[in-house]
């Protein structure tokens, strides 16, 4: 790595987990990198000794020192389109992200342990631990990282690492070119981050770069968006209604079909829901590639513990469940969560919806809000335009109003779900705040 950036001058740009993540592997590498970033605090930052790096500089971009790095390590949170980075990469600044640096040191090793990857605008983490339970399930060590949450160079510190399951969102994706992946899976393409991509077109075409130099690539049959726009060498279509992966009916129940053959009875998952069902498959397909076997497939659909704020029960009170989907935070989402979980409510479905909803359009809201839930409760910055789509709507000003209300209106056989279809920012720190704040006022209120 020290060869790669030999007598080049290197900079980090962005400085949260995966940027410090970068920063610890470079000088492990014998890179001494120059630090930057937007903001005047940095958390995490006093971990570095700054006589081991070329400067840490804090606060607005200098578009001239950019232009001075050979190579600027960008961390996915930070738009590139800003014109300070657009200055740089016009003078012949190089511009890739962490997980290129991950590519570019696999690929230099003998030997290099597989990697599969999973993108999609919705169902990625789980997908991602799922496959990662699966092939650890069938005795495999494999490692869950990306944008899930361990950066993926901090990954490569752990030792004996059989395969890498990577979560690649769409910024990660941008920045990535070397890549080489057993497996690669786009799950679906609804619209999403279109504040930055600026785009359908151009966020699809982000999701696509997942393809680049897979050996197999696993897409959304029902979603053409997902379909890889180059060739592969080898690929495979998902759907519930399908013949190789699918849902079929054995021996008088209904059965996950996994390559070509039934698997495990629907009743078995500990998964709920139609798109769980989708993402089950679609981790089997990446998991077999990656070396798992059919046996521990089925041992890890009946014990994965699905991730918080996923579709998961806060509260069973009276026969009223209350889920929180905090993680729902585009469109592509929430409708996922209501197109899963309808057919499992005998009462009334009231959803609690609302947030900053990044620029989208919500009107493919509509016809769900109108036909499938009874009861819409909105907050937050674009809760309005989501209350405006269906008659008799509730705009309320907080997360607790809002469990009230519902809590008030429930009976027996409903189901009360948070799958906001927005992101969190205007109100909470982050989704999981979100989740968290919805779990406690729900148990107040049942108190």
């Amino acid at each position: 790595m020290n060869k790669l950036f030999q007598g080049k001058k290197v900079a980090v740009l962005g400085l949260g987990v995966s940027g410090l993540a970068t920063v610890r592997f470079l000088l492990k590498q014998g890179v001494k990198p120059t630090l930057m970033d937007t903001r005047l605090k940095v958390g995490g930052l006093e971990t570095i000794t700054p006589e081991k790096v070329d400067g840490i500089y804090l606060g607005e971009l200098d578009a001239n020192r950019l232009a001075q790095m050979d190579v600027i390590l960008v961390s996915p949170g930070l738009d590139t389109n800003q014109p300070a980075i657009r200055f740089a990469q016009k003078q012949g600044t190089q511009l890739i992200g962490d997980v290129e640096l991950f590519a570019l040191y696999l690929n230099a090793q003998p030997k290099p342990p597989a990697v599969v990857a999973i993108t999609g605008s919705n169902g990625k983490s789980t997908v991602t631990t799922l496959v990662a339970h699966m092939l650890s399930c069938s005795g495999l060590k494999a490692i869950a990282a990306g944008n899930i949450g361990l950066a993926v160079l901090d990954a490569l510190q752990e030792n004996e690492v059989q395969v890498y399951v990577l979560e690649l969102s769409s910024f990660q994706l941008d920045t990535t070119y070397s890549l080489k992946l057993k497996a690669a899976c786009n799950l679906n393409v609804t619209e999403d981050h279109l504040d930055r991509h600026g785009t359908m077109a151009a966020y699809a075409a982000a999701k696509q770069r997942i393809f680049q130099h897979a050996e197999l690539a696993v897409y959304n049959a029902d979603d053409s968006l997902t379909k890889p726009a180059q060739q592969v060498p080898a690929a495979i279509a998902i759907s519930l209604d399908g013949m190789d992966y699918g849902v079929v009916q054995h021996q008088g129940e209904a059965w996950l079909q996994v390559a070509g053959a039934p698997l495990l009875k629907l009743t078995e998952m500990s998964l709920v829901g139609r798109h769980n069902q989708f993402n089950a498959l679609a981790a089997a397909a990446v998991a077999l590639a990656a070396g798992a076997s059919r046996e521990g497939l089925v041992q890890a659909l009946k014990t994965y513990q699905a991730l918080p704020h996923r579709c998961a029960l806060v509260a069973n009170h009276k026969g009223v469940r209350f889920i929180n989907d905090s993680k729902a935070t585009n469109v592509g989402a929430t409708l996922a969560a209501i197109a899963g979980l309808r057919a499992e409510v005998s009462g009334q479905l009231i959803l609690i919806a609302g947030g900053d909803g990044k620029g989208a359009d919500f009107t493919e809201l509509a016809a769900v809000l109108q036909q499938q839930v009874d009861l819409v409760i909105t907050l937050g910055k674009d809760g309005p335009a989501i209350a405006a789509l269906v008659p008799g709507a509730v705009q309320v000003a907080d997360l607790t109003a809002a469990v009230k209300y519902a809590a008030s209106k429930a009976t027996a056989g409903d189901l009360v779900l948070l799958s906001p279809a927005c992101a969190s920012l205007d109100m909470f720190k982050n989704y999981e705040e979100r989740g968290r704040l919805f779990s406690e006022a729900v148990q107040k209120v049942l108190v």
